[in-house]
C-alpha cells in the first residue's frame, strides 16, 4: 500500500508550533551572560549554546516527522536527501541576542526543488510568529491577522531598513546604497530578520542587505511574497543562495531601487 502524497498544508499548524517551541528554547540563555564562541579564524562570527540547542531541537523533530526530506542548518550543515528541504537559522541576529536586544528570531524555510514554498519566523522576545505560504502571510501575536505590504511606488516615499551599513563594501557597494539612502524618505538600521516582517506588515517599504546566507533569506521570501512584496538579488533573480538581497513592497519600487544599486 503506497503512502499518501506529501502535502505541506497538512503540516502547517504543527510546524508552526514546532518553530515557536524551538525559538522559545533560546530564552533560557537570553540575557544570562552565557558563553559566546567565534566561528571564524579572522573576524567575528558568534555562535552560542542557544544556537546549537535550537537547531538540534528542530532537526530532531523534523527528522522524525519527515525522514525523506533534507535538512540544512547554519550550525550543523546539510543532512538527508531528496528534492524537499527544510532550511534552519536557529537564531537570526545572534549579535542582537548576545547583547540583550530583542530583534532576533528563529527561522525555518521549506523548499521543493529550487522553489521556497513556505517560511516561518518566530520572534520570542516579542511573542510574534510570521508564516508565509501559498501567497498568504500571517502574523500571530495577540491574535492572528493577514499581512499586506504598502502600495509605495516612489523612492521619495519609501522607508528602507537595513541591519547595518557595513554590509556594503567600501567603494561601489557603499556608494550605491548611499544613492538609495539619499533618495528615500528614511533609513533605519538594525532589525535582522524582523525587518522583513515589518515590510510584510506594511510598516516599511524596502529591506536592502548584503552578505546573507541561504538560511538567512530562504525562510523570509514566502513571508514577504505572501504579503504582496518582491524579493530578489541585484539581477532580479530569487536570492536562494543569499548574497545581496533586495525586498520591496511593490514591483515599481523594486525596479527603481535596483536601478540605483546596480553598477
Amino acid at each position: 500500500m503506497s503512502s499518501a502524497p506529501f502535502e505541506l498544508a497538512d503540516h502547517l499548524d504543527d510546524v508552526t508550533e514546532l518553530v515557536r517551541a524551538a525559538g522559545d528554547l533560546a530564552l533560557r540563555w537570553y540575557r544570562t551572560g552565557h558563553r559566546v564562541d567565534n566561528k571564524r579564524a579572522e573576524g567575528f562570527d558568534p555562535v552560542t549554546e542557544a544556537d546549537r540547542a535550537v537547531e538540534s531541537e528542530l532537526r530532531r523533530h523534523l527528522g522524525d516527522r519527515f525522514p525523506d526530506h533534507q535538512i540544512l542548518g547554519e550550525e550543523f550543515g546539510l543532512s538527508g536527501h531528496g528534492p524537499r528541504r527544510w532550511v534552519i537559522d536557529p537564531i537570526d541576529g545572534t549579535r542582537a541576542f548576545i547583547t540583550g536586544q530583542p530583534m532576533w528570531g528563529t527561522l525555518l524555510g521549506f523548499t521543493d526543488g529550487d522553489r521556497p514554498v513556505a517560511g516561518w519566523m518566530h520572534v520570542p522576545v516579542l511573542g510574534e510568529t510570521f508564516v508565509g505560504h501559498r501567497q498568504t502571510s500571517l502574523r500571530t501575536a495577540d491574535g492572528q491577522r493577514r499581512l499586506e505590504v504598502r502600495p509605495t511606488e516612489r523612492l521619495e516615499d519609501a522607508i528602507v531598513l537595513c541591519t547595518h551599513p557595513t554590509m556594503f563594501a567600501p567603494g561601489q557597494q557603499a556608494d550605491a546604497f548611499a544613492r538609495v539612502a539619499d533618495r528615500v524618505r528614511m533609513v533605519r538600521y538594525s532589525g535582522d530578520c524582523l525587518n522583513y516582517g515589518l515590510l510584510a506588515m506594511g510598516l516599511a517599504d524596502s529591506v536592502i542587505e548584503n552578505g546573507l546566507a541561504s538560511y538567512d533569506i530562504v525562510p523570509l521570501v514566502p513571508i514577504v511574497e505572501g504579503a504582496g512584496g518582491v524579493v530578489t538579488d541585484l539581477d532580479g533573480n530569487p536570492p536562494l543562495e543569499g548574497g545581496y538581497v533586495v525586498a520591496s513592497a511593490t514591483p515599481a519600487l523594486h525596479e527603481a531601487t535596483l536601478e540605483l544599486l546596480r553598477p
